[in-house]
């Protein structure tokens, strides 16, 4: 266990390379901020020269690769870090100075356990990409395929342990302060990251995780996922397709190779509803850099190291919010966060359906190419203070996406609007998950396992009460009050008055 004296020396020193770049302004203004973590603040900026505007990007890219990844969790959370912060930590780039080759090469060998000509007959020494966690390296199969070869960064684990052990102590003193510390649940907050990481530094899961989105996006013909080459795989190294395409990023190559921008944004749309509120099973990472136009139009999605899971009943209420947000029902969507939970019931439902009409009639009367769902994620964290929601960390990960695709989408077609081109999609998933079809459907599935259940449920009824044995009835017995034994001394003074009754009896039969 790490002692608070270590936990500590890294705050401090983390805390001074934020300082450096003024981004602890923001932390000691804040009224919310609990007294000793201002305190704290205060040290870790003494005597460093603050800028006048803060770059919390560029402080979180020189702290290192978890702290990369967890100011990429931040903005996502306009409520914990606030909005200044949270737009700036978008700027942060998952790119570090690549591993030299030779260590890659070492490390290849030690994953997959035999020498690396056995698998390839060529690998690039140069990578396409590093970022903070893995770099990928193109590479030829001995059956002469065209590969990409990820590889985990010496070291990364032990120090991605290291930091989410002082992220886990820090989020356990702040939230025992309570007030507002307390309703942003810290704790959960970095248990999701940890487990968040836990999927990326085991290249494994992650190729289980791209076989499992490709499985479900059989219905979704225009999205393709790269197949996982499972014999050169391992925890350490991942071997999948080669892909030839252009990065979503580059509208002037897309339009030059003449792909129609507005069908590209509205597949991604609509790959992304169909993995998000049909699957529950999502490719979190859906940024520039990981989509690519084929040929043939097909949008392809690369790095699978963070997915979101979400259960049928979640998504059950997150379509019937998002339908709401998009045609005004603002009633059925306050009902819904009642019913979900995410308001504590002593809030006033009315009350809290005229917070939301707040937030979502300003959009509505805006043009197309203006409304936005990040503006809607900002106003709906924006109320939730005033209505003591908690943190639901299930939902960051879809939260942080759907800004990604409509960034990505508007990136293609500056005139999409995610509301419309996703009402259809989620109107026709809600009538058919919710209308009266579905809940006949459901009553019956779940009758017919009621039923199936019967049998072991009289058997287990059975062995609680078993029918009478050859044996008599046995005679009442009076009730003798029974001493309850407490600490080690009782039970020797009762054993010592046992034995000496034993003892008595057995001279009184002898004699």
């Amino acid at each position: 266990m790490t002692a608070p004296a270590v936990h500590l020396w890294r705050l401090l020193k983390w805390g001074r390379i934020v300082a450096r770049h003024g981004a602890l302004r923001g932390i000691e203004r804040d009224p919310n901020t609990p007294r000793p973590v201002r305190r704290l603040a205060r040290i870790a900026r003494f005597g460093a020269r603050v800028p006048e505007v803060a770059r919390y990007a560029d402080a979180f890219q020189e702290i290192g690769p978890a702290a990369i990844k967890l100011g990429q969790t931040l903005a996502t959370r306009p409520d914990l870090v606030g909005e200044e912060a949270a737009h700036d930590l978008l700027r942060l780039q998952d790119a570090l100075p690549p591993v030299p080759f030779p260590v890659i090469r070492e490390r290849i060998r030690a994953s997959l356990g035999r020498p690396i000509e056995e698998f390839f007959t060529e690998i690039e020494e140069v990578p396409i990409g590093a970022a903070s966690i893995a770099q990928v390296h193109r590479a030829t199969t001995t059956d002469g395929r065209k590969v990409a070869v990820k590889v985990l960064r010496p070291g990364i684990e032990t120090e991605f342990a290291k930091a989410i052990d002082t992220y886990e102590w820090a989020a356990a003193q702040i939230e025992g302060m309570g007030g507002e510390a307390a309703r942003l649940r810290p704790r959960l907050v970095i248990e999701t990251f940890k487990r968040w990481t836990a999927r990326e530094l085991d290249l494994r899961r992650e190729a289980a995780s791209a076989s499992e989105l490709a499985e479900n996006m059989t219905a979704e013909p225009g999205y393709y996922i790269p197949v996982i080459d499972w014999q050169r795989t391992s925890g350490k190294v991942m071997t999948l397709e080669w892909l030839d395409g252009i990065k979503l990023s580059n509208r002037a190559a897309l339009i030059a190779a003449g792909h129609d921008m507005h069908e590209l944004a509205e597949r991604l749309i609509r790959a992304f509803l169909r993995q998000a509120i049909s699957d529950g099973f999502f490719h979190a990472d859906m940024h520039q850099g990981n989509l690519f136009a084929l040929p043939d139009g097909r949008i392809a999605a690369i790095d699978f190291g963070i997915m979101g899971r979400i259960d049928r009943r979640a998504r059950v209420w997150l379509a019937e919010i998002l339908y709401g947000l998009i045609t005004g029902n603002y009633k059925r969507v306050a009902e819904i966060h009642f019913e979900a939970g995410y308001v504590p019931p002593h809030h006033n439902v009315a009350e809290f359906a005229t917070a939301l009409r707040a937030v979502g009639e300003p959009m509505r009367g805006l043009p197309v190419k203006e409304m936005s769902v990040g503006s809607m994620l900002d106003g709906l964290f924006n109320i939730t203070r005033d209505f003591d929601m908690q943190t639901q960390p299930h939902l960051l990960l879809l939260q942080k996406t759907m800004v990604m695709v409509e960034g990505v989408s508007r990136g293609l077609d500056p005139d999409i609007n995610l509301w419309e081109s996703s009402a259809p999609f989620i109107r026709e998933w809600i009538r058919t998950e919710l209308g009266p079809e579905a809940k006949i459907a459901d009553r019956l599935v779940e009758d017919v396992r009621t039923l199936a259940r019967l049998p072991q449920l009289i058997r287990n009824i059975e062995l609680r009460y078993p029918a009478p044995g050859g044996a008599p009835p046995a005679p009442p017995l009076r009730e003798i009050e029974r001493i309850r034994v407490i600490g080690g001394w009782r039970y020797v003074a009762v054993a010592m008055l046992s034995a000496a009754v034993t003892a008595a009896a057995t001279v009184w039969m002898l004699g």
